[in-house]
């Protein structure tokens, strides 16, 4: 084990997380040690907490540092497991017909692993969706398995996906778990009471009209393959929210793309899904928590907290059920407490 100084982290449903801290180097023995245990996209990085595994992670960048006084330092920046499958790509065609979702989805973290050296302990248990689908993904596209993972799971009626740490509480071994979730990954079987005034020190809650829009059409891969004439891709079905335009709203358009799909009801159940998310986008309130008044880590990112804010904003008292999605620990400084800002959706 190596100290790490400055540790400030944060880990997600639905992106990679990250964590950065800096190793002291006081010694030749110690430069030594680091010199040996840190290798970028090699060593990974561990954060324990009372024993408690809060984070885990490839380091993919490591900076030597050396001041005016001579002192040196290692500052590193890691990301958690599921940056590894971003540095894997599909190099064989793989089909699925009328499979469970999950399924699918192992079968993708399977084959990353198969390749001799890929193997880097993810498990995962067996449990089914029990939505079913046809996909084939094609060598010639050199996706990476991340963006495939990403794919499958935003659709419509689709899934939520991380990896998760945590050790084992009989045998202490450190443990990669893939967790799936639908439609959304859940945590816990209690609510979180949170309140402002109280542990809640501060709250943003960000409303953003830019990327609504009430009118989509999704776009696929080329359907033409005689290179002689005019290539045209494979379009979605054109959905327009017409009560909302009843309603008042200006039409508001919007697209996505969808290179290597090449089955309409694929297309079709992408563009529903991107329409369902863009005609109410998510609000992401974020609040921040003194530590040392409530416990918690990322251990708890899914997890439901019931939120009571009462001020200017909010004098009737807002008190509602938001899921925990992010979350991001910011170390103590002189005269501030350590805290966690959390990132919220409606549960």
């Amino acid at each position: 084990m190596l100290p790490l100084q400055g540790v400030a982290l944060d880990d997600w449903i639905g992106k990679t997380g990250s964590a950065s801290g800096t190793i002291p180097v006081p010694n030749a023995q110690n430069a030594a040690r680091v010199r040996e245990a840190v290798t970028p996209a090699r060593t990974a990085l561990w954060i324990e907490r009372d024993r408690d595994l809060w984070w885990g992670g490839i380091v993919w960048t490591a900076n030597i540092a050396s001041d005016s006084r001579g002192y040196l330092s290692m500052q590193v920046q890691a990301g958690t497991f599921d940056s590894y499958l971003d540095h894997r790509r599909l190099l064989d065609t793989q089909a699925s017909v009328q499979s469970d979702q999950f399924d699918i989805a192992r079968a993708l973290v399977d084959y990353a692993q198969r390749t001799p050296g890929g193997d880097i302990g993810i498990e995962y248990d067996d449990h089914l969706s029990g939505v079913l689908r046809d996909r084939t993904y094609s060598r010639y596209d050199l996706p990476t398995l991340r963006d495939l993972l990403d794919q499958l799971g935003k659709v419509e009626d689709g899934f939520e996906w991380r990896i998760a740490v945590h050790r084992d509480p009989e045998t202490g071994r450190r443990v990669k778990r893939l967790q799936l979730g639908h439609p959304v990954i859940r945590s816990g079987a209690t609510d979180i009471v949170l309140d402002h005034p109280g542990p809640v020190l501060a709250y943003a809650w960000p409303v953003d009209g830019t990327q609504r829009a009430n009118a989509w059409q999704s776009r696929g891969a080329s359907t033409n393959s005689n290179q002689t004439s005019e290539s045209t891709p494979l379009m979605s079905a054109e959905l327009v929210a017409e009560d909302d335009l009843a309603a008042g709203w200006p039409r508001l358009d919007g697209t996505s793309d969808y290179s290597t799909v090449v089955q309409q009801d694929v297309l079709d159940a992408h563009a529903r899904a991107d329409w369902s998310l863009a005609r109410r986008p998510h609000t992401i309130p974020e609040i921040t928590v003194a530590l040392d008044r409530t416990p918690l880590s990322p251990a708890l990112l899914g997890s439901v907290i019931r939120l009571r804010i009462r001020d200017l904003w909010w004098p009737q008292t807002l008190d509602e059920r938001y899921r925990i999605v992010g979350m991001s620990i910011t170390p103590p400084e002189r005269g501030r407490p350590e805290t966690a800002k959390l990132f919220l959706e409606a549960a």
